[in-house]
């Protein structure tokens, strides 16, 4: 979003233009942030995406990785990073957990450039996210899908992601262990290494086809990570997924060995301590993309704003929540800069009401929970209005 609005603040004016006031452009502070206010790529002919498969045939591993890798991205979230991989040219599959409750997400591709890209469906249950691009990438290289019908305990496999978030395309390789099942759920499970960050990043059999979506390894373990079956991919992206429950394959997998080990219940003030933790991490990272949004609504309202702001605010586009705050009008062609910033801090805002129902339901305690939006200027009584 930073980038947008630059590139539209370094742009020149049209010279005509309808004058919108900032009334106009909020008249419905409730609608979906994101809806209608990507801003639309240059026009230009559509290429055929370079397709990343591979023969049948097993091939040299560097040749699959130069292959597949360019089909891979990291992506960013309020809540961290993760991986995923493009099936279309405007179409990336992931992790569930990855893109959590976000409505849009960056993308990080492998020769550097970044892009947002909205969320567009997610299965729980599956552990599996479909994220879209505004408008299909020229040449842009994806990977091929295979079938878990064909996998067989023992074969090689290489899973490429970004693991703790920064090591993009990282490749590590392993064996299939097993053909597991969560419930109604089809897990690949592998001796290669998955860490966080290699989440939502594609399981590949030696034909460069894939086979299965990286999810996590199981708690205190070593040597035992689990794929989610390219299968339920398929599925979802046909539309054809009915949701059965709420929970990941691998929380109910930890779950269930839990109760078989006959742990003993957590310590509740320990649950609380770490949940806690948990979420002043969380707002450290969305403090730095509001403050990012700072930067650009100064030079928005220098450039764009003519009037005044009423009311005093931690952060000055927090003005966007008040009806009455802004008494002055956008200048004539700024309305879309006004647009995406205004849909910046409805992210923004979306993201700290669910974080903080994630700290509520961990046990955190109100007060906790305040003290810490303050602490990170992100604690804005306006936002229930």
């Amino acid at each position: 979003m930073a980038e947008a609005i630059a590139r539209r603040l370094n742009s020149p004016l049209p010279v005509k233009a309808r004058e919108s006031t900032a009334a106009d452009n909020n008249q419905n502070p409730k609608l979906p942030p994101l809806q209608g206010l990507t801003p639309a790529a240059d026009s230009q002919p559509e290429a055929a995406p370079a397709a990343a498969a591979a023969p049948a045939a097993n091939v040299p591993l560097e040749d699959l990785v130069a292959r597949v890798a360019p089909a891979v991205v990291a992506v960013e979230t309020t809540a961290g990073r993760g991986s995923g991989f493009f099936v279309e040219a405007d179409t990336i599959i992931t992790n569930a957990h990855v893109a959590g409750s976000d409505v849009s997400v960056r993308i990080h591709r492998s020769n550097g450039e970044t892009m947002p890209a909205r969320v567009e469906r997610v299965a729980t249950d599956l552990d599996l996210a479909v994220l879209k691009l505004s408008t299909p990438l020229p040449n842009q290289a994806i990977v091929s899908l295979g079938s878990v019908t064909r996998v067989r305990s023992g074969e090689d496999v290489v899973a490429i992601g970004s693991p703790l978030g920064v090591f993009q395309n990282s490749v590590t390789r392993g064996i299939v262990s097993a053909i597991r099942k969560s419930g109604n759920i089809t897990l690949i499970q592998t001796d290669a290494a998955i860490n966080p960050g290699n989440s939502g990043g594609p399981l590949m059999n030696r034909s460069g086809l894939v086979i299965g979506i990286n999810t996590m390894g199981l708690r205190n373990s070593q040597g035992i990570s689990f794929a989610v079956a390219v299968d339920h991919a398929r599925e979802l992206l046909a539309g054809q997924h009915v949701a059965t429950t709420s929970s990941t394959p691998i929380s109910t997998m930890n779950d269930s060995l839990t109760s078989r080990s006959q742990l003993g219940p957590a310590d509740p003030d320990r649950v609380r301590t770490q949940a806690a933790r948990d979420y002043d991490q969380f707002l450290a990272r969305l403090a730095r993309r509001a403050d990012e949004l700072d930067i650009d609504w100064r030079r928005f309202k220098q450039q764009c704003y003519e009037g005044k702001t009423a009311g005093a605010f931690d952060r000055d586009w927090f003005a966007i929540f008040e009806p009455k705050a802004m008494q002055g009008a956008v200048s004539p062609g700024c309305g879309p800069w006004f647009n995406d910033a205004r849909a910046e801090a409805y992210l923004i805002r979306n993201s700290v009401e669910a974080g903080d129902e994630t700290a509520r339901k961990s046990d955190v305690y109100p007060g906790t929970r305040r003290d810490l939006r303050r602490k990170y200027r992100l604690d804005y009584a306006g936002w229930d209005r």
